[in-house]
């Protein structure tokens, strides 16, 4: 069962609802095959969903999925699940934070749509590389072993 949490956003409490039944099953699979991608990767660290993360003095969040790196917990990528009723956090506020501090990896995964935008950082901030969809397959070239087919990664039951 998901609880409601709180996220602490440039020094402002942002108190979350307990993600819905849909939002916790593509967790749940995003986490499988993540850790099933990782397997043998001992320079990276899969966390719990939701676990926090301070990234400054001010700013704490709790990214549905986690990949730090093993020697300095650093983040690598982040993935945030849209929920329908408050996703203006995790679409415009927390984007900018990670943009900010320069995450590596970020995916806004949307299950209003049933798609997966994939951001990268480059030298001006995050840069919007894909939206995928339908038969489309998730992966990343720095994690080699991962990857999901987006149908799979919406699918009901």
């Amino acid at each position: 069962m998901s609880r409601p949490y709180e996220e602490i956003l440039e020094g402002a409490t942002l108190p979350r609802s307990a993600p819905g039944e849909r939002h916790e099953k593509i967790c749940a699979r995003l986490h499988r095959e993540m850790a099933m991608g990782i397997n043998g990767l001992a320079s990276t660290q899969l966390l719990p969903s939701r676990t926090r993360i301070e990234v400054s003095r001010t700013t704490a969040l709790c990214p549905d999925l986690a990949l730090v790196m093993a020697a300095n917990n650093k983040l690598f990528l982040a993935v945030e699940i849209i929920s329908r009723d408050d996703h203006q956090p995790d679409t415009v506020t927390k984007k900018e934070i990670y943009e900010k501090i320069r995450v590596p990896r970020l995916w806004i995964v949307d299950p209003r749509y049933d798609n997966v935008e994939v951001y990268q950082s480059f030298e001006f901030g995050l840069q919007l590389k894909t939206i995928l969809a339908g038969s489309e397959v998730l992966t990343d070239k720095l994690i080699p072993q991962f990857q999901i087919a987006i149908a799979d990664l919406f699918a009901a039951g």
